[in-house]
C-alpha cells in the first residue's frame, strides 16, 4: 500500500511498472494526485470526497468524528444512530400517518369509511378522521347531477324505437338526470351505475309506451308519461337499494320512425282534415236541428192556440144557443121576430141597397134617381 502513492490512475511507483511505455512516459516526473494531462492545481480524489461525506453523515447520526477507518490497522467503526434522529423519524412517521388518516370532505360530497374493507360509517362535509390503514374511505359527489341519455345519438337508434299499445312504432329520445342519495348503497350495490340506470330507464319507458297509444304520445301525454317514468324508475332503483335519486326526466322527442315519417305526416294531415270536416258537419247539423225544433215548437204553439180558439168559440156558440133556446121557450113569437131581424141585419149589413117605403109619396114618387157610380166603377175595373 505504501508503494502505491500515485492515486487511482496508477501514476508513479516502480511496483506498478508492467512494461507499458505509454504510462511510464506520460506519468514520469508528474506529482502524485495530479490527473494526467493536467498541469494545473491539484484536484481532490473521488475516494477522499466519499470519505468526507461518510464522516459528515456519521456526525449527523450522532457518531463521533475521527480518522480514516482504514488507518491504524484497526477494525471499521459502525455508525451509531442518535436519539434525535430516532425522534425525528418517529415524528415523520406520525405526520405521514396523520396525513393519511385525516381527510376533508367538500360540502357537495359525502364519504364512506370502511373498516378492514367493511362498511363502517358515512362522513359528512368538513374534516373527518379515518385511522389508516385499518380504516379507509371513499368520497362521492352527492349533489352533482349526472345524466343518462336514452335514444339520443341519431334517429332510429335501437334504444329509442318502442312499440305502442296500438301496434305502432315510435322513436323516443329522453334523458334521466340523477344524483347519489345514499353513498354506502351506491358503493356496494351497484357495480356499473350508469349502465344500470340506463337499462332500468329504457325498460320502464318501454313498459309505459306499451300501455299507451301513439296519438296521445305524440301530442298531449308527454308530461304525464315523464312523471310516470320518473316514478317507475325510482321505484325500481329503490328495490335494488341502489342509493340513487332520480331528479327529473327530460322527454325530448317522440316521433314516428324516420323511414315512415313522411307517410305518417300525410296520415296525420288527412286525419286533421277529417276532424275539421266532421266538426263543420256537426255544427251544421246542430244548427239545422235547432231551427227545426224551433219551427216545430212554433207550429205546436199555433195549433194549440187554434184549438183553444175553436173550442172557446164552440163553447160560446153553444152557450149562446142555449141562452136563445131558453128565451125562445119563454116567448116564442118575440124570439122568432128577434132572430129574423138579427139574421136580416147580418145578411143585408154588407149589401149596397136602398130601402123605400112604398106608402111614402105614392109608390116611390118623389125619390130622386141617382147614378150608381160605385157600380159603374166596379164594372169598369172588372
Amino acid at each position: 500500500m505504501s508503494g502505491n502513492n500515485g492515486g487511482p490512475w496508477g501514476g508513479g511507483g516502480g511496483g506498478r511498472d508492467n512494461g507499458d511505455d505509454r504510462n511510464k512516459g506520460n506519468n514520469e516526473g508528474r506529482p502524485s494526485g495530479q490527473r494526467p494531462g493536467n498541469d494545473g492545481p491539484q484536484v481532490p480524489e473521488i475516494d477522499e470526497m466519499m470519505k468526507k461525506g461518510r464522516e459528515q453523515l456519521r456526525v449527523l447520526m450522532g457518531g463521533g468524528g475521527g480518522g480514516d477507518n482504514r488507518s491504524g490497522g484497526g477494525a471499521p467503526q459502525t455508525p451509531e444512530i442518535g436519539k434525535g434522529a430516532i425522534g425525528l423519524g418517529i415524528m415523520a412517521a406520525i405526520g405521514l400517518w396523520a396525513f393519511a388518516s385525516f381527510y376533508t370532505v367538500k360540502p357537495e360530497e359525502k364519504s364512506v369509511e370502511l373498516f378492514l374493507g367493511e362498511y363502517s360509517s358515512t362522513g359528512g362535509p368538513g374534516l373527518n378522521f379515518a385511522p389508516w390503514p385499518v380504516v379507509t374511505y371513499q368520497k362521492f359527489p352527492v349533489t352533482r347531477e349526472q345524466t343518462v341519455e336514452i335514444g339520443v345519438g341519431g334517429r332510429g337508434s335501437e334504444a329509442g324505437l318502442m312499440l305502442t299499445g296500438d301496434e305502432n312504432i315510435v322513436d323516443i329520445d329522453f334523458q334521466v338526470v340523477w344524483n347519489i342519495n345514499d353513498p354506502a348503497q351506491y358503493l356496494f350495490n351497484l357495480k356499473d351505475p350508469g349502465s344500470t340506470i340506463a337499462a332500468v330507464s329504457e325498460s320502464a319507458m318501454r313498459e309505459i309506451i306499451a300501455q299507451s297509444e301513439l296519438a296521445p304520445i305524440l301530442n298531449r301525454d308527454r308530461a304525464s308519461i315523464g312523471q310516470r317514468l320518473q316514478e317507475l324508475i325510482q321505484f325500481t332503483l329503490d328495490s335494488y337499494n341502489s342509493g340513487v335519486n332520480i331528479v327529473r326526466v327530460n322527454f325530448d322527442r317522440a316521433d314516428p320512425p324516420e323511414s315512415v315519417i313522411d307517410a305518417f305526416r300525410d296520415v296525420q294531415a288527412a286525419e286533421q282534415e277529417r276532424d275539421r270536416l266532421q266538426k263543420e258537419a256537426d255544427a251544421y247539423a246542430n244548427a239545422a236541428l235547432a231551427q227545426a225544433r224551433g219551427e216545430a215548437a212554433q207550429v205546436l204553439e199555433v195549433a194549440e192556440g187554434y184549438r183553444a180558439r175553436v173550442v172557446n168559440e164552440a163553447e160560446g156558440e153553444a152557450s149562446r144557443f142555449t141562452a136563445v133556446l131558453t128565451e125562445y121557450q119563454k116567448a116564442p113569437e118575440v124570439t122568432r121576430r128577434r132572430l129574423y131581424l138579427e139574421t136580416m141585419e147580418e145578411v143585408l149589413g154588407n149589401v149596397d141597397k136602398i130601402i123605400l117605403d112604398s106608402d111614402v109619396g105614392g109608390a116611390g114618387q118623389g125619390v130622386v134617381p141617382y147614378l150608381p157610380l160605385n157600380e159603374l166603377r166596379r164594372g169598369g175595373s172588372n
